[in-house]
């Protein structure tokens, strides 16, 4: 029987595949694979699947603790922008609140000094969400040797 095309987490010098951990072979040195039951091949792809199985959900669970890494970081820029933002605002606003109080209006300088914030605002929202669509959370490489492992699997079948 072939592997798959993709073993990366299976030493295949540790474990012949098909045969449980400490097991002896079920067929003799100079028996050929097609000698086996019906019984020793079922227990072998049941093994096979098992063993691919754990592979594939450990290859997801290292693929999304990256993609959620690089989600964390995004969402962290996003909070930390706002908070540093905030306080910002708040001092430079009543700065200029009360400078431009000199020349017009306190209705109009309040005004001028929303639109700017609100500018500041958008461009950090625009950049945190940028780095929030850079994560991949659809998991490339897992769908990529599930596709893999299906191809092989039918070919085992036929």
């Amino acid at each position: 029987m072939t592997q798959p095309p993709h073993q990366p987490l299976y030493d295949p010098a540790a474990q012949p595949l098909g045969q449980p951990s400490g097991a002896t072979p079920t067929r003799a040195p100079g028996q050929a694979a097609d000698d086996r039951s019906l019984g020793e091949i079922v227990s072998a792809v049941t093994t096979d699947l098992s063993t691919l199985i754990k592979q594939e959900m450990d290859l997801a669970k290292v693929e999304m603790k990256e993609e959620f890494a690089k989600a964390g970081k995004g969402a962290g820029l996003l909070g930390g922008a706002g908070l540093a933002g905030y306080f910002t605002i708040f001092f430079l606003s009543w700065t200029l609140l009360f400078l431009l109080d000199n020349w017009m209006p306190i209705e109009v300088a309040a005004l001028i000094i929303t639109g700017v914030w609100a500018v500041v605002a958008a461009v950090l929202a625009l950049t945190g969400r940028k780095a929030l669509k850079e994560s991949n959370p659809q998991l490339p490489k897992t769908q990529q040797t599930l596709k893999e492992d299906a191809a092989w699997a039918r070919a085992q079948k036929s």
